[in-house]
């Protein structure tokens, strides 16, 4: 079997090893592929692994030997699973291996609109502290997160591990899912969408992408929600309308913003959220932990390993010829 991964280097920068994939078959690894490079690397795989390399209906019918895609993450929206499912391709991906990470970089973004600890270092860095007549000072409202309401749109794991922290917090916690739930902890109330906005001291996103919910965020929705709230996306930067929530920043609509995605990423130097005011980005690394990423490929080499057993596991396209 000929093994192709085109786009390890997120997931493997070299902390990691590739030798257990490497066993499975003839293996070869590259760090990045553009666009036009996927065929020829490809043509002859039986085995392609993929993180954000799109696999399209014009790239699978040219890949003739192919029987199998892997997808390195949870989302699979890369692949065109329909083309795969018409030629007879198993796709596969890897779900629930960054739960906690992304829990915890949503209280990273949440503590840090709250504390503000990287200004405040940094203007001690600067000298301000060892200048100040007082023995303390702060630069920005110090807010305690304990008695604070935390809005949960989206209660998948994710969801449900940012609840359980929420909750360790002190804080109140409203939820809202597309789907009924039968199993909601102690301590945490489903709600309406529009009583989620109104009532919550901060917002995290846990939603997946659909076409229903693209731009959930937006003018109408960010102007139910208080002055003093914050926004958390960890989960698809398309489910904010970009230029409506760094107005809703720029004119103090709303308190500040946390986000790890964007909705073109890279990012685009032209979003408005670079520049807003109060609205902090890092690059969509809450998946990014090394806990996590060994674990994503743990369980994306046991899913090439079913495969091959005639067993696949996280199949996305179940409905795929045997």
């Amino acid at each position: 079997m000929k093994i192709v991964v085109l786009d390890g280097h997120t997931l493997n920068p070299g902390d990691l090893s590739w030798a257990a994939l490497e066993t499975l078959g003839d293996c070869t690894v590259y760090d990045r592929t553009s666009p036009d490079e996927t065929i020829t690397r490809a043509k002859d795989a039986h085995i392609v692994i993929t993180n954000k390399t799109c696999l399209s209906r014009q790239v699978i019918k040219q890949l003739p030997k192919l029987q199998y895609i892997g997808v390195l993450a949870t989302g699979y929206n890369v692949v065109d699973t329909q083309a795969a499912r018409d030629h007879n391709i198993v796709v596969t991906n890897v779900p629930a291996y960054s739960t906690d990470s992304v829990a915890q970089m949503v209280f990273s973004h949440l503590l840090n609109l709250a504390q503000h600890a990287t200004e405040h270092a940094q203007s001690v860095r600067q000298g301000q502290w060892q200048t100040s007549p007082d023995f303390c000072y702060w630069q920005y409202p110090l807010i305690e997160l304990a008695g604070q309401t935390m809005g949960i749109i989206g209660f998948g794991r994710i969801g449900r591990a940012t609840a359980k922290l929420a909750l360790a917090f002190g804080m109140k916690v409203l939820i809202v899912n597309r789907s009924a739930q039968t199993d909601i902890p102690e301590g945490i109330k489903p709600v309406t969408l529009d009583q989620l906005f109104c009532e919550s001291d901060a917002v995290s996103l846990h939603c997946p992408l659909t076409d229903e919910n693209a731009g959930l965020v937006d003018k109408i929705t960010l102007s139910k929600m208080k002055p003093s709230a914050f926004l958390i996306n960890t989960a698809r930067g398309p489910l904010i309308n970009e230029q409506d929530l760094a107005d809703a920043l720029n004119t103090g609509q709303i308190a500040g913003a946390g986000l790890d995605v964007l909705s073109v990423e890279p990012a685009d130097p032209d979003t408005p959220l670079i520049n807003a005011k109060n609205c902090y980005i890092t690059p969509h690394i809450a998946w990014a932990s090394k806990a996590a990423r060994k674990r994503l490929m743990h369980c994306a080499v046991e899913n090439v390993r079913t495969f091959l057993e005639g067993q696949p596991q996280n199949v996305v396209n179940s409905f795929v010829k045997q």
